[in-house]
């Protein structure tokens, strides 16, 4: 029988998953198979892809064209742009990111990082961990996903031996306590033979635990792990003034989308920077009044007092507030092919707001292989630093390691408007208004 036949019809909402792992692990083949088993691939892609195999000589459909869409990969046998794939079962939607494995489309796998809520670092059974398995675990432990699925793939070349499995996972583990990383999963698998991805095989008998499918099939969604403070960055003030309905004359509504945590009419909340307080007096959806909105809606809000509100500013709960600062430190992941130069001007875009900024100090660059903290007058392509940055206006923020949404952003070249460098602001702050809110409180 399938995984996908027994496991029951729950809705455990999205998970935006990631696949990394060393040049010929078998990311892409994993996805193949994982699409293919549960029954996801489309009839006419399915057949274009047994057409293309059969071309090549292969006996069966070679799994990993399904992911590998550009020439130049299918023409080297590997990975080169982040591929995105989506599919669904009966319990959960599905957005796979596959990121290269060579260290020179580091910004690439930066980017599809970026937005999941677990990695699958995949291993190669027959080598162990390598040095770019510690470059892409650094990588998703800097970029905040919270889940790691070590997958020890070609187990069918190693006779699926336990004791392989087994020292491999200890090497992994102590390279991972001493970076810090928590929540971390092994798994023995054959991509290719499709052991222990959607179904369970029978090779691997000495293993006990869940299949990669059942894994994903119960992973925590986004939001849904911890109590995060409320943000909500404005996007649009919405004024009609149509005279034709007297009703809307004085509408002023505030539109958005809702980054985390959650808001419910009648609650008082602070608006970023100005620090005007105000109670909701609805919250709506295409005109439709809801009590309440959560993480990810796309909300107006409708507060009973006037106040002065722009695209950029920041609406947060009054108990629970965000850092407004003009200086930011931040792990800086460098994009661009054209060096940075800490002497030009830029712009950082972080959620709806935009400001122009200069490079203060780089205080290191970090090596991603050894894990060294090296000095740096300049940032060339795939380079990540440790970057202190000048804002012209201030900016509300909070470390990402608390809120991806608010504590992540964007660097432009003013003169391209290309975007050149993608950063993560560290921590280790509390904001001046939320020292003084609790101070209140425990005066009172």
């Amino acid at each position: 029988m399938s995984a996908i036949e027994y496991l029951p019809e729950i809705d455990n909402g999205l998970l935006r998953f990631l696949t990394c792992g060393s040049v010929d692990d078998g990311k892409s083949t994993l996805i193949g198979r994982l699409l293919y088993d549960t029954k996801a691939i489309l009839a006419d892609t399915l057949h274009a892809m047994t057409r293309t195999s059969e071309r090549r000589g292969l006996e069966a459909v070679d799994l990993s064209l399904l992911t590998d869409g550009l020439q130049a990969e299918r023409e080297q046998g590997i990975t080169i742009d982040v591929a995105y794939r989506y599919f669904t079962t009966g319990r959960r939607k599905y957005i796979i990111a596959d990121a290269p494995g060579h260290e020179q489309y580091t910004r690439n796998m930066v980017t599809a990082a970026s937005t999941a809520n677990l990695a699958i670092i995949l291993v190669d059974a027959r080598k162990g961990v390598q040095t770019q398995t510690r470059r892409h675990s650094y990588l998703t432990h800097l970029l905040g996903i919270p889940h790691i699925v070590v997958a020890i793939n070609k187990m069918d070349l190693v006779n699926f031996d336990q004791a392989t499995f087994e020292r491999i996972c200890n090497e992994y583990r102590e390279f991972a306590t001493s970076l810090g990383i928590g929540d971390v999963r092994f798994l023995p698998l054959s991509a290719l033979d499709g052991d222990m991805v959607v179904d369970r095989g029978e090779r691997l008998d000495w293993y006990r635990g869940p299949t990669l499918l059942e894994v994903l099939e119960n992973a925590p969604a986004a939001h849904s792990e911890r109590d995060e403070p409320f943000r909500f960055p404005v996007q649009f003030v919405c004024r009609p003034h149509r005279a034709s309905d007297p009703k809307l004359h004085d509408y002023r509504g505030f539109m958005g989308r809702v980054e985390s945590g959650e808001i419910a009419v009648g609650d008082e909340v602070l608006v970023l920077p100005s620090e005007k307080r105000a109670r909701v007096k609805a919250i709506e959806i295409f005109g439709t009044s809801l009590p309440r909105a959560i993480a990810e809606q796309s909300i107006t809000l409708r507060l009973e007092d006037e106040v002065d509100i722009s695209r950029g500013d920041m609406i947060v709960l009054a108990k629970n507030s965000a850092l407004v600062t003009r200086r930011i430190e931040a792990m800086l992941c460098w994009l661009s092919e054209t060096r940075l130069d800490p002497q030009r001007k830029y712009l950082i875009r972080q959620a709806t707001r935009e400001t122009k900024t200069a490079i203060d100090l780089i205080n290191y660059r970090q090596d991603i292989n050894t894990l060294q903290q090296m000095p740096a007058e300049f940032l060339d392509m795939n380079d990540i630093a440790h970057v202190t940055f000048k804002l012209a206006q201030p900016l509300c923020v909070d470390s990402y390691s608390a809120n991806r949404a608010t504590g992540a952003f964007i660097v432009i070249d003013e003169t391209s408007n290309n975007t050149v460098g993608a950063g993560m602001i560290l921590g280790g702050f509390k904001s001046e208004v939320q020292q003084r809110y609790d101070a209140s409180v425990a005066a009172s």
